[in-house]
């Protein structure tokens, strides 16, 4: 597959591209001074127009406005100027054939449409690109998570998707694979001889996948109020993460390996239940899916009011701000492994991080304190921070057994996670896009999920600024 030479970012007037998209793909130029790329922003709408020196890099025209995202990263040099001096805006309603006719008419080629709109509006753009005529044959197409809103909408959406292009040619966005702790998970397990022989239930006891906020609503209760905390970032990201922690080793880190692989372990998940607790008696006690929604408290120093009084909020949805779920993949590597999934909004001193528990050495001698804690490797998403938890000295030594933590950052990463998704899609490499029948894996966990909401998970409130209404486990 050949490099892709023009971005069209359809949708581009909204939040996503000016947060995330633009500042992404300026690390990567400022990564890759060598790299010819057009960008083209379009909407259904002219481009806002500028309205003042004091507005984000929303409030200007096109050019502008990425102009400010690569400054708001520091990039800079020829590929950089390239963009800035060549990118344009096209107005594009996405639901009309014609005008999408003529957007790829007016574009070089091999050209990518990345969707940064609503699940709903990216299925009826597929629909108007189905009617035409044809297709560029070099096209590519880029699907921001979530795919659908459901299990049917997801299996109706990837149908439609595959009768325009092929998987080689297709993205299924979710950004949390770019982020720079998961991708060291990878290179510690199987960069590592010492890490991915014991990378099974037999050594490990225990995997969490962790990424509480100190974040609460921010304006964006049109979105989250009917989504809540288990479909915004369980089902689009922590399940994806989760199925490239446990995934079998691949014979080559390739488009076809790793998107199966993972896809493979999403297939075999399911919630934790008595017939786990039977394998693993230690945790007869788990709850398989816990909800909560935050009350009145303070975060970082900021009064925050109840999920219920914010604005646009019904309090009738019962929509959850966090939500923990234990699941088992039950797998000849996993079966019997507790993995809990966690998420939460104005959470105190959050935790961020993919935590892997070793098993408890099998025995103490004579002498020896029994049970000894456990091994432990943590990595944080964002910050990169690698922990490793060692027991060391002995009985025998005058300090006795202590516990040891091994702590390393990792140098500065060039890219952001959207840097990383930037250069995957340019590149051609959809080795770490998220396969079709992944997505609806994950809409089939969250069915699970929600039927555990209606029968066995109430609805617990939390103060803004505590841990959450439980603990980790």
């Amino acid at each position: 597959m050949d490099n892709i030479r023009t971005l069209v970012i359809l949708g581009a007037s909204g939040d996503l591209t000016a947060r995330l998209l633009l500042p992404g793909l300026g690390t990567l130029l400022n990564e890759q001074p060598e790299r010819d790329i057009t960008v083209i922003g379009s909407a259904r709408d002219a481009f806002p127009g500028p309205l003042g020196p004091d507005d984000d890099v929303r409030g200007a025209d096109w050019p502008q406005t990425v102009a400010k995202a690569f400054d708001s990263v520091g990039a800079t040099g020829p590929s950089v100027e390239r963009v800035k001096e060549t990118t344009r805006w096209i107005e594009c309603d996405v639901a009309d054939a014609s005008q999408l006719a003529s957007l790829l008419d007016d574009v070089e080629g091999p050209v990518c449409l990345y969707f940064a709109l609503a699940p709903a509006v990216t299925r009826k753009a597929c629909e108007a690109l189905k009617s035409l005529d044809s297709l560029p044959e070099d096209l590519s197409l880029a699907l921001e998570k979530p795919v659908g809103t459901d299990l049917e909408s997801a299996r109706e959406l990837n149908a439609l998707v595959g009768e325009l292009v092929d998987e080689e040619h297709t993205f299924r966005v979710d950004h949390f694979l770019g982020m720079p702790g998961v991708l060291d998970v990878s290179g510690l397990r199987f960069g590592n001889r010492m890490f991915e022989p014991v990378w099974s239930r037999e050594h490990i006891e225990s995997i969490e996948i962790v990424f509480d906020e100190t974040l609460a609503l921010e304006g964006r209760a049109g979105f989250y109020d009917s989504t809540g905390a288990a479909e915004d970032m369980i089902q689009s990201h922590l399940l994806q993460v989760m199925a490239l922690v446990m995934m079998e080793p691949p014979s080559r880190f390739d488009a076809v390996e790793v998107p199966a692989n993972t896809a493979h372990i999403l297939r075999a998940a399911r919630l934790w239940s008595e017939d786990s607790s039977t394998r693993s008696p230690q945790y007869r006690k788990i709850t398989p899916v816990v909800r909560g929604r935050y009350t009145a408290g303070t975060v970082d120093g900021h009064e925050l009011p109840d999920y219920t009084s914010e604005e646009g909020v019904d309090p009738s949805r019962e929509t959850e701000t966090f939500a923990q779920v234990t699941l088992e993949v039950d797998t000849w590597r996993w079966n019997g492994v507790p993995v809990t999934l966690r998420s939460g909004k104005a959470i105190g001193n959050p935790v961020q991080h993919i935590r892997v528990t070793f098993r408890q050495p099998p025995h103490g001698y004579e002498g020896w304190p029994h049970p000894l804690a456990p091994n432990a490797i943590s990595v944080g998403f964002e910050d990169e921070n690698v922990q490793i938890e060692l027991n060391v000295g002995s009985p025998y030594d005058s300090r006795g057994m202590n516990r040891l933590t091994l702590s390393s950052g990792t140098p500065t990463p060039g890219l952001t996670a959207y840097g990383s998704v930037m250069r995957w899609i340019l590149d051609g490499d959809p080795t770490f896009t998220v396969r079709a029948d992944a997505t609806e894996e994950g809409w089939r966990i969250i069915d699970l999920i929600k039927h555990a909401y209606a029968t066995d998970a109430p609805l617990l409130e939390y103060p803004a600024g505590s841990e959450g209404p439980v603990p980790l486990p």
